[in-house]
Parts: C-alpha cells; sequence; structure tokens
C-alpha cells in the first residue's frame, strides 16, 4: 500500500508544487512507484510535470465528484528517466467549482480517500500538492494522507498562520483521520547569506524540535526555471544545488519510512 504524504501549508508561495513535483521525480528515479494528485485548481504540478492541462478530458475534479474512477484520470510523465515510475492525476481550474459541489454531497470529506483507494495499492508514494487554503479541498487531502508535509520559507512571516494549521490538524485527527501524522516541516527558500534566513530557520527548529527535516532547501535560479520547460529539476538540471537538495530529502523521506535509500 502506498504512504500518502499531503503537501501542506496555507500561505501561497512557500514551496508546496516545487516540493511535490521534485520530491516526487526524486522518489521515482529512485524506483519508487510514484503518483502526484494536483489538488490545487491552479494546476502548477500538471504543467509542471509536462501535462498540456487543456488536453485532458479526466482529472481529479472528475474522480472527486463521482464522474470517473481515479484510474482514468491517471497519465504518466514521459520523460525517459521517470517512464513507468511516475504518475500524475493532473487538476484545472474545474476543481475551484468541486468545492461547491461538495458541499452537496455525502461523505465530502472523504471523497479523496474513497478515490484513492481504488489504486493506492499500485503505488509507494502518492504526494498530494493542496491548495494554499484552508479549504475542504485540504480537508479532503489531510482525510486521505496518512501524513503531512509542510514547506516552510525561512523568510521574517515564517510562523504566521501555522498556529491555524496545527489546529486543523487537530480537528482531522479528532473526528476525521487519527492516524494522521506529520511526515516533517520543511525549510524552503534558505539563503545561506541572508541573517534572517539563519534566525527562522532556528526558531523553527526550537519550535518543531525533530519533526524539522535535516534536508534544507536553498534559494536556485534554477528550481524556479524548471516549472516552465514543464521538467523536475533532476531532468532539467540534474547537476543543481535545487536538484541535489530534493534528492537529499527523498533520502530521509525513505530512511523515515524504513525503506533503502537512493
Amino acid at each position: 500500500m502506498a504512504k500518502i504524504i499531503c503537501v501542506v501549508n496555507q500561505k501561497g508561495g512557500v514551496g508546496k508544487t516545487t516540493t511535490t513535483v521534485n520530491l516526487a521525480a526524486s522518489l521515482a528515479v529512485a524506483n519508487r512507484k510514484t503518483l502526484v494528485v494536483d489538488f490545487d485548481p491552479q494546476g502548477n504540478a500538471s504543467s509542471g510535470l509536462g501535462i498540456e492541462k487543456e488536453n485532458e478530458e479526466l482529472n481529479i475534479y472528475h474522480a472527486l465528484i463521482g464522474e470517473a474512477e481515479i484510474d482514468k484520470t491517471i497519465k504518466p510523465v514521459h520523460e525517459e528517466k521517470l517512464k513507468g515510475f511516475l504518475d500524475i492525476s493532473p487538476s484545472d481550474s474545474d476543481l475551484t467549482g468541486a468545492e461547491i459541489e461538495l458541499l452537496q454531497l455525502e461523505e465530502r470529506e472523504t471523497r479523496l480517500k474513497n478515490a484513492l483507494s481504488g489504486v493506492n495499492a499500485k503505488y509507494d508514494y502518492i504526494l498530494i500538492d493542496c491548495p494554499p487554503s484552508l479549504s475542504i479541498l485540504t480537508v479532503n487531502a489531510l482525510t486521505a494522507a496518512d501524513s503531512v508535509l509542510v514547506p516552510i520559507q525561512c523568510e521574517y512571516y515564517a510562523l504566521e498562520g501555522l498556529g491555524q494549521l496545527q489546529r486543523t490538524l487537530s480537528l482531522i485527527r479528532q473526528r476525521l483521520n487519527p492516524e494522521l501524522e506529520v511526515e516533517g516541516y520543511l525549510l524552503t527558500m534558505f539563503d545561506t547569506r541572508n541573517n534572517i534566513c539563519h534566525s527562522v530557520a532556528n526558531e523553527i527548529k526550537r519550535y518543531f524540535e525533530e519533526k524539522v527535516f535535516e534536508t534544507v532547501i536553498t534559494r536556485n535560479v534554477k528550481l524556479a526555471e524548471a516549472p516552465s520547460f514543464g521538467k523536475p529539476l533532476i531532468i532539467y538540471d540534474v547537476k543543481s544545488s535545487g536538484a541535489d537538495n530534493y534528492l537529499t530529502l527523498a533520502k530521509e523521506i525513505l530512511s523515515h519510512n524504513g525503506g533503502p535509500s537512493i
């Protein structure tokens, strides 16, 4: 059965999609069968993995509202080094409407969990890229997940809003998913020359202690360039520091989950 990891933070611009795409690709090159669920209506994870969303008739929206089985929405990522190990269930702006539609459906908080139950035996890891809000979509993702990975940008307001996320996680555990764990807090956009980055990183480590990943994602121009080419960084520029960061993160996650490393 797949380990389902929800990548979540209600703040935008902290590296959720970048982390989802590049961690998934790093797990795939380690021969771990990996599925990305693009659960953000912006669909950036889809385009970041080379999916032309306008050409896809079915996506995660249709699985969520019961119009299609999720396996009908899944597309392979066609990069040679990832072929056979990385798939994606894409999204587009239709997913915005799902928030309203879900309010009228039974078991609205468990729609994604139920959908994924049909495919999770086929994968080692499933990564869910969440929207930058604590909406019914995010609640669905948290209910379906085994654990959460929280990217935190190393900036002055990094901890702002995390209290609300902690309360949401507590409520999800109480009411919908008592087994939900924290996979880890990931420091992103770290600039070694910036004293504020070091100060924020130390504060986050003091607050979350051993739950903070040892791996830190440093600022890297290639990370910003790769999505415009529809490629994860390990394909776009495997020698870049960003690619090395995400490979190291994948090794850390594989180690945490008791499997052989890369």
